[in-house]
């Protein structure tokens, strides 16, 4: 890279090769060129700059994004200097052009179009794109310059419309490619497989250690489209490289929440609500309010496993009904001040609670048990939420599209990180999964001799080093068995619950 880069300084210092002036680039005579309306590209990418301009990007400027469009090919490099805009592939500069003067977003979208055709003549992948999945890659690449979690909505009205759609299984759509792997062709909006970022275009190599083009279709169809909950793991291969996924399944989501009332059935029972929650939004809020003022029970199970959101607001709703005013997150802006948030009524419930959390549960989620754990109103137990406390600004583009930008990270009402670093539970379900270790566990705890280290306000262990000791349960039906065995169990026993409470309490802290 350093190589190529020089080799751009030499070029720009000689003039060893002559652009012309951006605004020539092209013509409204000659609107297609390679098959693709250059007309209409240069005005979207204009519209992408432009609003993007009205957005705190942490110091990053439009440079960032034209340069990030190398990542297109591992071949391309693109150097934005004082004064070019240069492109080499290989060893040979392929394209070199002015740069454009400042806020002149008409030349800077020609300009980005320009360097796409370019590429496209040196790449058959880009090449052989259609229109749409080229959009993609293309401002995928952009938004990545800008914030790596960004991504760009080809149609905004077709992702409002996914809004109310039901959702099965993994919440993915494609089929094998000529290999026999899986290629990603949609994604459900706010469904398990879009928290765990896939997108179209991905490829699925392999499903829980076994190669996808070893996979009979009917088993395949039943990892995809089956009723089954639980988790499947994934090998997923992107233009990033390829990264293992866990992806949790749902059963089928009607609503952003479900209710479940399980009504006393002795003198020894108790009566339990669990509340599963798929998307922080209002709708998620009505739900819940609604169930927590028809019945009264004697513990809650709030279910954020699969769990996801980045509107504040209805994070704070969802989280005062529990809490009332205590403050459940701060929110910070690149680049910008600490916004607190705080619900404006009172809690509805007194209810003991036992919140379950897991690597899917993430944004917005993750301020919501992180202030049930400020708050002392809930056990956490699961595994470590994703780290991924960000909330979206979605800017809406002329084409009908939309980019989201991932520019607000959250911390927790009480200040500390959230984002890149998570929640984590009280009680470990990794480590207690079968009869035994569950009897051995809550003996200890009757005994008085659970110790634990609160690894939420231990900051200085290395989060690695704490995923490590409560890894994620990548069995879907261990993980469903012991997250309710040992939520019902906690709740059930008052003695154990105030016990747990207790080791939350900063005074009461010993190491394991």
């Amino acid at each position: 890279m350093g190589i190529k880069k020089f080799l751009i300084c030499v070029c720009i210092l000689l003039g060893g090769v002559q652009g012309a002036s951006a605004v020539e680039i092209f013509s409204a005579d000659e609107p297609v060129q390679d098959g693709l309306n250059v007309m209409d590209m240069s005005a979207t990418f204009r519209d992408i700059y432009q609003r993007l301009d009205s957005v705190r990007w942490g110091g990053k400027n439009i440079a960032v994004a034209i340069e990030s469009l190398e990542n297109l090919n591992p071949a391309a490099h693109v150097a934005v200097t004082d004064e070019r805009v240069v492109l080499v592939w290989g060893d040979a500069i392929v394209a070199n052009f002015p740069r454009p003067a400042t806020r002149d977003w008409d030349e800077y979208g020609q300009i980005t179009t320009a360097l796409i055709l370019k590429m496209r003549q040196h790449d058959p992948v880009l090449q052989n794109m259609n229109e749409s999945d080229l959009y993609r890659v293309v401002v995928d690449g952009l938004m990545r310059g800008i914030d790596e979690n960004g991504r760009y909505i080809f149609s905004l009205d077709e992702m409002r419309a996914q809004d109310k759609r039901l959702l099965t299984s993994l919440g993915i759509t494609g089929s094998r490619d000529e290999r026999g792997n899986y290629r990603v062709s949609g994604v459900y909006k706010g469904g398990s497989a879009d928290c765990a970022g896939i997108a179209a275009g991905d490829l699925i190599s392999e499903i829980n250690g076994t190669p996808v083009s070893t996979m009979s279709d009917i088993d395949l169809a039943a990892v995809m489209a089956g009723f089954n909950s639980g988790t499947v793991k994934l090998m997923l291969v992107t233009p990033r490289g390829a990264r293992p996924v866990v992806v949790r399944r749902a059963s089928v989501v009607l609503a952003d929440a479900d209710v479940i009332h399980r009504q006393a059935q002795g003198d020894d029972d108790v009566d339990i609500l669990e509340i599963i929650v798929h998307h922080v939004s209002d709708g998620a809020v009505a739900i819940v309010n609604e169930a927590l003022a028809k019945y009264s029970p004697d513990g809650i199970i709030l279910d954020m496993r699969a769990c996801g959101g980045d509107d504040e607001r209805a994070a704070a709703k969802l989280a005062g009904l529990f809490i009332g005013r205590s403050p459940v997150m701060r929110i910070i802006e690149t680049a910008g001040s600490e916004l607190e948030v705080i619900p404006g009524g009172d809690a509805v419930t007194q209810a003991p609670m036992i919140a379950l959390v897991s690597n899917m549960t993430r944004g917005t989620a993750e301020a919501i048990a992180a202030s049930l754990y400020d708050a002392h109103r809930a056990v956490l137990v699961g595994t470590p939420t994703a780290g991924n406390a960000r909330i979206a600004t979605r800017i809406a583009l002329d084409n009908g599209g939309a980019l989201e930008l991932l520019n607000k990270s959250i911390k927790t009402g009480g200040g500390r990180t959230l984002d890149g670093r998570g929640v984590f539970p009280i009680v470990c379900l990794s480590n207690i999964r079968s009869d035994v270790q569950r009897d051995a566990f809550f003996l200890n705890i009757i005994n008085n001799e659970f110790r634990a280290t609160d690894f939420n306000r231990a900051t200085d262990v290395p989060v690695d080093d704490i995923r490590r000791g409560c890894p994620t349960i990548t069995s879907g039906s261990d993980e469903d068995a012991a997250a309710a065995a040992v939520a019902v169990k906690i709740l059930m026993d008052k003695k154990i619950y105030a016990q747990l409470m207790a080791s939350m309490d900063t005074n009461n802290q010993e190491p394991l």
